[in-house]
């Protein structure tokens, strides 16, 4: 009766584990599917901030973002389904890819957040300065390919009432209007369907873009790495969980012989 009673304990035990283990794994495949989500927003939706900004020219940096969030989001999707059967069928040797797979990818989201803490300010710099070379180019019939980023800038301006990165004086700098009294026409209330417009400095939007651009920068980067603190502390609780559930199948299967 005592072999029996602590089988059955083992057995209990396993069944709860199993049932933590497929919640925590849930969570874990949800938040993969976040980073695979925002990985496919970055790759195909041409018409975001970001992609436009940084997807043109020699500078491929949100091509490369997107890439490495699809490819994280894959595995992640990948390791879960292992999990899941693993967990299920209680199979030992899934189990055991499953926790490797989960040390290898909570390696690899450790160099990650310390990646985007480090390398923030430098693509935040890159991220004005890009800007501020778009209003450089602005309406420059020469760079016509340069207009879907034109557009975007408009947008900014216009639905956000702003004129410039930090003021209308930045305009000043533009080379491509007919004279120096042109502004952009999203820089005033009523915007006519093209580059540059007349109007009186006093209809001009006088506050700067900045503040918006920065907020949306921001709001990005918050967002990717909650996901990425998320993935981490889920992945701890999965290795501990997945490890506690091997060894009690491993007893379970061995007691008989006991």
């Amino acid at each position: 009766f005592k072999t029996e009673n602590r089988r059955m304990k083992i057995r209990d035990k396993i069944l709860v584990q199993k049932y933590y283990l497929n919640v925590f794994n849930g969570i874990f495949l949800a938040l993969g599917l976040m980073l695979l989500t925002f990985g496919l927003w970055l790759f195909f939706d041409r018409d975001n901030l970001f992609s436009v900004l940084f997807s043109s020219g020699e500078n491929q940096l949100a091509t490369y973002i997107s890439c490495m969030l699809l490819g994280i989001g894959s595995v992640i999707t990948f390791t879960s389904a292992v999990g899941f059967l693993g967990s299920v069928k209680e199979f030992k040797c899934l189990l055991v890819t499953y926790m490797s797979f989960q040390i290898l990818l909570c390696v690899t989201q450790m160099a990650i957040s310390v990646l985007i803490f480090v390398k923030k300010e430098e693509v935040h710099n890159q991220w004005n300065n890009r800007i501020d070379e778009v209003i450089s180019e602005y309406g420059n019939e020469s760079l016509a390919e340069q207009e879907p980023v034109w557009n975007i800038l408009n947008a900014v301006q216009h639905n956000m009432e702003c004129c410039g990165r930090y003021n209308v004086t930045q305009w000043e700098r533009n080379k491509n209007k007919e004279n120096s009294t042109q502004i952009p026409c999203s820089c005033i209330k009523s915007s006519p369907k093209k580059w540059f417009c007349h109007v009186p400095r006093d209809s001009i939007y006088s506050m700067g873009c900045e503040e918006y651009l920065n907020t949306w920068f921001e709001n990005n980067v918050l967002i990717l790495t909650a996901i990425t603190v998320s993935l981490l502390i889920t992945q701890i609780f999965l290795i501990t969980l997945t490890g506690q559930l091997f060894r009690n199948i491993r007893k379970n299967n061995i007691w008989p012989n006991e």
